[in-house]
């Protein structure tokens, strides 16, 4: 996993190394991208699901950070924080010029799989897809 340091805009950190120790789905996303929106009460609900084995960690790539802000606060989202990369340093580190753009990590921080462009985070594909990392 990158080494990375964001915000929410409350001024709140987050670093990948405070995420060690459990596999981690990170989701690189924007208010201005359609597929990204519809994806992220999914992502919310797979973070309430997988509570206890699963962080998931979705970065704005958006530079408005009040447009993030508010976007959280109208979808009253329960598990997903408004984390920011208004530098866009894991767009850049990824390289796949595509949003949304999902990588999910095993507990040592190694990349398991890739995913580029919108997914159905709601469906049984999923669940077999993080099954082997989350040791179901």
């Amino acid at each position: 996993m990158p080494d990375f340091g964001f915000t929410d805009p409350a001024g709140r950190r987050i670093s990948s190394a405070e995420l060690k120790g459990k596999p981690v789905l990170v989701n690189l996303w924007a208010t201005w991208c359609g597929p990204c929106v519809l994806e992220m009460p999914m992502l919310d609900s797979l973070a309430e699901k997988h509570n206890d084995k699963l962080a998931v960690v979705t970065v704005a790539q958006d530079q408005d950070q009040e447009k993030v802000a508010r976007f959280f606060a109208d979808q009253q989202f329960r598990h997903l924080k408004p984390w920011l990369d208004p530098d866009m340093q894991l767009s850049d580190h990824y390289k796949t010029g595509v949003l949304p753009t999902t990588v999910l990590y095993d507990k040592d921080g190694k990349e398991v799989w890739r995913m580029v462009g919108a997914h159905d985070w709601a469906n049984s594909r999923t669940e077999a897809m993080l099954a082997d990392t989350l040791g179901g």
